[in-house]
């Protein structure tokens, strides 16, 4: 089901982690914003289109995850976007002959089946440094970033105010760092910072997974999140009911720990080198 949470700004939840699919109205069809999780939920979407009118013109995809990239043939095939670095992530994923098999591995073993992966991750990457997402809608300004994943994009609806976050700004999940790059504590700082800079146009954000932020969340989403980053920085215990007894997902605990540890060997291997 399709939710306006915007003029002309719609939203799907999954029931996998609350995954949430965008749709932006433009002239001629929809610009398609990390479409979705198996095939019956993205069959449903394209029928709910449909019986709007409205095809999908162009997708894009906020960052190279897997449940991210996908896509259904019910959408046609338009455009897909990502930014550069988002398509090369993706694209070298692919290049391994047992890509497929190594995806598996992570997928939720309860949605596996329904998972399609022909279409998985053809992007096409924009030029690098893009600022807009080339389409005949309302203009969406690409906010690109080191946080999370390689090439991870939020993207800002100025004129309907809406951020969509992609994994960020969750009121379920808490930060997952990207722990490949070489600053990850402070590439997550610092698009946060971004995002406060644009905070005073914003009205809704839409994070990856979770509910919809309205006007005035923002803000206390960003505040929720650093201090988060910020205890992993310091080794100290966040006071986040996202990681603590109550976490929305059992699993959050773990992955919290794991990113301490992981932290914690980064800054060794860094003191020894």
């Amino acid at each position: 089901m399709l939710t306006e949470i915007a003029e002309g700004v719609l939203v799907h939840e999954s029931e996998f982690i609350r995954t949430n699919s965008v749709v932006v109205q433009g002239r001629a069809g929809v610009l398609l914003i990390d479409p979705g999780i198996t095939s019956s939920e993205m069959a449903d979407l394209a029928d709910d289109l449909r019986e709007l009118g409205r095809p999908v013109v162009a997708g894009f995809s906020t960052h190279p995850d897997w449940d991210h990239v996908l896509w259904h043939g019910s959408f046609g095939d338009p455009p897909r976007y990502g930014t550069a670095r988002c398509a090369a992530s993706i694209h070298d994923v692919l290049s391994n002959a047992d890509w497929e098999a190594r995806i598996a591995e992570g997928l939720p073993p309860e949605y596996a089946d329904e998972i399609p992966m022909a279409l998985l991750g053809l992007l096409a990457g924009l030029p690098a440094g893009a600022a807009r997402i080339p389409w005949d809608g309302p203009e969406v300004r690409i906010l690109e970033h080191r946080a999370h994943a390689p090439g991870h994009a939020a993207l800002l609806i100025e004129e309907r105010g809406v951020l969509v976050a992609g994994d960020m700004l969750s009121d379920i999940l808490m930060p997952f760092l990207d722990l490949e790059a070489a600053d990850p504590i402070e590439d997550y700082l610092a698009a946060l910072r971004m995002f406060e800079s644009v905070a005073d146009g914003v009205d809704a954000v839409i994070p990856g997974h979770g509910s919809v932020g309205r006007a005035g969340q923002l803000l206390a989403r960003i505040e929720q999140d650093r201090a988060y980053v910020e205890a992993l920085r310091d080794g100290g215990v966040p006071d986040d009911p996202r990681v603590g007894p109550s976490a929305p997902l059992d699993w959050l605990p773990e992955v919290h720990s794991w990113q301490l540890q992981r932290l914690a060997q980064k800054g060794q291997n860094e003191a020894a080198g």
